[in-house]
């Protein structure tokens, strides 16, 4: 198997197998994300028979992380070509990108996953569930609302507006910058969507998309699916750094990680409400159990309590680890709603 990192000039050599296995995306949003998206992401390959067979993209996200700023990336079309499945392809692509994520200092990575059994053995845990409110013409407003489709000119104030109601409301989200909403009109805009504003008295209180009647149906009932969210640890040390904290604890114990070799130590972690979470490389002496990096995420991010953790393979902990852990804030309000 060899596993190249395109240059940007070659992303779209990609396109082919994009459109192979993507048959179901139009041909105006595969344009958009060749002409956009590809500006700035990172593109992974695997060439067999002088041709692209698997590919993984890495698209680049600044996100919110307890009022801190941190760089991450969404995987998005991870394909293979269907005569080379079972090759282990995507397992090859998906530690190279985790490997290099880790030297280049991110924390975490998510994804939306076409099915959750795939990714359940790369340590990725489902963490969210998207929850998109889409404007309807036909919903009663109350009279002191009005709504109007957004515009490039509108890009500031709504980005000025998200980022103080994200802050108010959330622990995990992406920044959303006027760059952010200019490329988010382009995106609704391929597929005939466009972007609602609502306001009170002059001033936004919300924003939602939509799309023609064409597009209803396939919007709403992606909305009653509410696609997940996985989310796997890159680097174990600024993911637990992250973290606040609800009184005084003091822990060591064991991380494991079978994909990102830097992962598996010994920590102690220590802090109190006032300081938030300090970390110190620990001891096997002073260990009191282990957490695979898997369990660990789910903790971190609050999919399952320390009690659900406990019980799942490759983990143990003392009495003490499970009273300690249980001071930790996960965070579990998460708002990550983008599609690419």
């Amino acid at each position: 198997m060899k596993i190249e990192k395109l240059e940007v000039s070659q992303h779209l050599d990609t396109r082919k197998l994009y459109e192979e296995v993507f048959s179901e995306d139009e041909k105006s949003f595969v344009d958009y994300y060749y002409q956009e998206k590809t500006k700035d992401n990172i593109i992974y390959i695997v060439r067999e028979d002088d041709d692209i067979q698997a590919m993984l993209h890495l698209n680049p996200y600044t996100l919110m992380v307890n009022g801190t700023e941190k760089e991450s990336y969404y995987i998005v079309a991870v394909a293979t070509r269907k005569e080379y499945r079972g090759r282990r392809y995507m397992a090859g692509l998906l530690r190279e990108a985790l490997l290099d994520m880790y030297q280049t200092g991110v924390t975490f990575t998510y994804l939306m996953p076409a099915a959750e059994a795939i990714y359940l053995p790369h340590d990725f845990r489902t963490m969210y569930e998207q929850n998109i409110e889409y404007y309807a013409p036909e919903e009663k407003l109350a009279e002191s609302i009005t709504v109007q489709a957004a515009e490039d000119k509108d890009c500031d104030e709504i980005s000025a507006w998200a980022q103080k109601e994200l802050a108010r409301k959330y622990q995990v989200y992406a920044r959303r910058d006027k760059n952010y909403y200019e490329r988010l009109l382009k995106e609704l805009a391929c597929e005939d969507g466009k972007l609602i504003i609502y306001r009170k008295d002059g001033q936004i209180v919300d924003v939602r998309p939509y799309y023609e009647e064409s597009k209803e149906t396939e919007e709403v009932e992606k909305k009653e699916a509410k696609p997940k969210i996985m989310i796997r640890i890159v680097d174990v040390r600024r993911m637990l750094m992250s973290l606040k904290l609800k009184s005084l604890m003091a822990v060591s114990f064991q991380i494991t990680d079978p994909l990102i070799p830097e992962n598996n130590r010994y920590v102690t972690m220590t802090g109190t409400e006032f300081s938030g979470l300090m970390l110190m490389d620990g001891k096997p002496e002073t260990s009191e159990g282990i957490l695979p990096v898997s369990a660990l995420g789910e903790l971190v991010f609050g999919a399952k309590t320390v009690e659900e953790i406990s019980k799942e393979e490759g983990v143990s902990m003392s009495g003490r680890m499970e009273s300690e852990l249980e001071k930790i804030i996960p965070l579990s309000r998460i708002y990550l709603n983008e599609t690419v």
